[in-house]
């Protein structure tokens, strides 16, 4: 698993993130995981804000498909196909006990946020901790 998920830019916060990496995992049609921190992550007295980013890269299938060149030849052309599109993945995750449907998507990223109120030991104010994950295509064009 460690070839399989790059977390070099990613400090390790965020239960739920880490929730839906172990989850990506056993899906076969996902190939490769990247997680990264979001630049918006921010932290305070009263919350502490995590937002992540997770970029999938799906299995794809070779098929050979017939078609006609100049319009009258018959010939042959190989088309690769994903096996797993964001979509597809969108429902695998809603299935998925402790993840549920994503509170935004749309055709290049789904999007979850998550908010909880923690109060550690021996304090009597807790904080509010909320965290954003994002999950793109890998190699998909920037959504600048």
């Amino acid at each position: 698993m460690t070839d399989f998920v790059q977390s070099d830019g990613w400090t390790g916060e965020g239960e739920f993130t880490q929730k839906i990496i172990d989850r990506l995992g056993s899906v076969e049609q996902v190939t490769g995981v990247k997680v990264e921190n979001a630049p918006s992550t921010r932290s305070d007295a009263d919350y502490n804000f995590v937002a992540n980013e997770i970029f999938v890269t799906f299995a794809t299938h070779e098929r050979v498909e017939t078609t006609k060149h100049f319009g009258v030849l018959p010939g042959r052309k190989r088309v690769l196909e994903k096996a797993l599109t964001l979509a597809g993945l969108a429902a695998v995750l809603e299935g998925s006990e402790g993840i549920g449907p994503a509170d935004y998507s749309d055709d290049g990223m789904l999007q979850y946020l998550r908010a909880e109120r923690v109060i550690p030991p021996y304090q009597t104010k807790g904080y509010k901790l909320i965290e954003l994950v994002r999950i793109y295509e890998a190699g998909t064009a920037s959504r600048a």
